[in-house]
């Protein structure tokens, strides 16, 4: 029987969405390698960005896939989960928190091609103290910057402060990344939900 801390809908919840950002992760490493200029990285520097900005990321993810909805958050095509089904699983707090970010994606309707390089800026803009060179990462967020301020210039030239507001979402990404690892890592604590290697890994490397 699951403990009274943690009820048996938490559990399942908890052990669906950890199973199901065991499988994003490795699909984030991949996609990962394919950004200009990443691969050129030490692989220590390529590990740090990745351990740093990993649930940054998936949560981009996220707000993508949940943009056509309301109030929803579509943590795969069949796994949504709206307020309800996130308060019964405990997740209430950090289902407002991507929620929110949402809704600033919505309100500025970012497309696809926007989004990825803003996950390449997420994961590039790291907050690691273990980075060997720095000059190496500056570069390669030179060049994210510079295909962004390209896109802008030539779909919303309209738009001048576009680009402005598109990375001003990023701190509240950051923010949500922090509280949704601060809430795996205690579900981690409690010992009560199975976690994979590559997840229990990248948790670690954050806390």
């Amino acid at each position: 029987m699951p403990p009274a801390g943690m009820p048996e809908g938490d559990i399942k919840a908890l052990t669906t969405l950890c199973d199901l950002v065991d499988r994003e992760l490795v699909v984030i490493i991949g996609w990962a390698k394919h950004i200009p200029g990443f691969s050129s990285l030490s692989l220590g520097d390529q590990m740090n960005l990745l351990q740093s900005a990993w649930m940054e990321i998936l949560i981009l993810g996220i707000v993508y896939r949940s943009l056509p909805y309301d109030d929803k958050l579509v943590y795969a095509e069949d796994y949504i989960m709206d307020e309800e089904h996130s308060r019964l699983a405990g997740l209430l707090e950090l289902y407002r928190a991507i929620l929110q970010l949402v809704r600033r994606y919505k309100k500025l309707k970012v497309e696809k091609e926007e989004f990825v390089t803003l996950k390449a800026l997420a994961l590039a803009n790291s907050d690691s103290m273990y980075i060997e060179d720095p000059e190496a990462v500056q570069k390669l967020q030179d060049l994210l910057h510079e295909a962004l301020q390209d896109h802008e210039l030539s779909q919303h030239h309209e738009e001048p402060r576009r680009m402005g507001k598109l990375l001003l979402t990023l701190p509240l990404l950051r923010q949500t990344a922090t509280k949704a690892v601060q809430h795996f890592y205690s579900v981690k604590l409690q010992g009560k939900v199975p976690m994979h290697k590559l997840f229990l890994e990248m948790l670690e490397a954050k806390v």
